[in-house]
Parts: C-alpha cells; sequence; structure tokens
C-alpha cells in the first residue's frame, strides 16, 4: 500500500483509561458505558470512537464519488451506530448501521451514490466481511 498518511494513537488503561494522539489533538479519558456495566459519564469509549471515525469517513467518501460523477451534494449527514455484543467464542463482536441523509437529490441516484461510497470508504472496505453494516437511505 502506498500511505497517503498515517495516524497514530496510544490508549492506555483500556477502557478505563486514556486515548491520546501523537499531535495532542485527541486527548480523551475513556469509561465503560452503564449499559455495559461501567459507571458511564461523561466520557467517550472505542465504540464511540469508532462511529464517530466511520460517520465522518462515510460521509466524505459520498462527497468524493459525488465529485467525482460531476453530481452536487449539499449538506449530506451521516449518522453511525456501533452496537458491541458476545459472539459465539466467548469474546465480543460490533456492528454497524449508518443513516445516510442525502437532500435534494433523485433518490435513484442517492442510492447509487450511496452504493458507490461503500465501495469507496476506507471504513467500509476494513470492515466488509468482518462485522456486519447496514446502510440505510434516509
Amino acid at each position: 500500500m502506498k500511505t497517503l498518511y498515517t495516524a497514530q494513537a496510544t490508549a492506555t488503561g483500556g477502557r478505563e483509561g486514556k486515548v491520546s494522539t501523537t499531535d495532542g489533538v485527541l486527548d480523551l479519558r475513556t469509561e465503560i458505558p452503564k449499559e455495559m456495566g461501567g459507571k458511564g459519564g461523561a466520557y467517550t469509549n472505542p465504540e464511540q470512537l469508532f462511529a464517530a471515525g466511520y460517520a465522518a469517513c462515510f460521509d466524505s467518501a459520498l462527497n468524493h464519488v459525488a465529485r467525482s460523477q460531476k453530481v452536487k451534494l449539499q449538506d449530506t449527514e451521516v449518522t453511525a451506530r456501533v452496537s458491541i455484543g458476545p459472539n459465539d467464542a466467548g469474546g465480543f463482536m460490533l456492528g454497524v448501521t449508518l443513516q445516510v441523509s442525502i437532500p435534494n437529490i433523485d433518490r435513484e441516484l442517492a442510492q447509487k451514490l450511496l452504493e458507490t461510497a461503500h465501495q469507496v470508504c476506507p471504513y467500509s472496505n476494513a470492515t466488509r466481511g468482518n462485522i456486519e453494516v447496514q446502510i440505510t437511505l434516509i
């Protein structure tokens, strides 16, 4: 792979610790959500970070695809929901739902752009065949 950019982040303390990037832009405390038996609170967790990254990346891929097809998009929005649950091997697995809004575009064209973006997005490519990803045009 020809590398265009490399991000570097370090985690200490796992789900009850801290994550930070080498450039200092990201420096957050992590806690286990109450739903998973933790104390929760105003802290992040790996699922939130993954959801934020996937949503931003997919929206970027969608707009990239539209530009390459000379389609002008405005105010696209991607909401990612990342769920965690047990797998059959005694570990855990993730599931993702993406809800995508592409206003002021014919629904058939919007769906085609969405499908192409799913082929372009690095997060989609990384998760394909590994976790279930459901994408809905809203």
